[in-house]
């Protein structure tokens, strides 16, 4: 996955051409859902296809990035009704964990 507005195959350096587009669901608050258009970009070189991934969503996350970051900073919890079904307390739990592995003293 690649950053929109990147040019180059971050494997072997290589010019990246428009191949497609895939729709992509995002979540929000409220459970409200809207859909988007990711383009794909394929390598003139090696041929690998790469997603251009815009900045306010995480690669392989459905939720908006700023909701991510509200969860595992504290400021969104599972009781706040706003954000009472979405996203669930499970979910909640696995993003707090995983940021808390990534980040742990070795």
């Amino acid at each position: 996955m690649i950053h929109v507005g990147d040019t180059k195959c971050p494997y072997c350096n290589g010019d990246l051409f428009y191949y497609d587009n895939v729709r992509r669901i995002i979540r929000s608050e409220f459970g409200n859902k809207d859909y988007i258009l990711i383009n794909r970009l394929r390598c003139s070189c090696c041929g690998r296809t790469h997603r251009e991934i815009p900045s306010y969503i995480f690669p392989y996350k459905h939720y908006r990035r700023d909701i991510i970051e509200l969860v595992v900073s504290g400021d969104i919890t599972s009781d706040m009704t706003k954000y009472e079904d979405y996203p669930c307390e499970m979910t909640m739990r696995r993003w707090i964990f995983s940021t808390r592995v990534l980040h742990a003293p070795l």
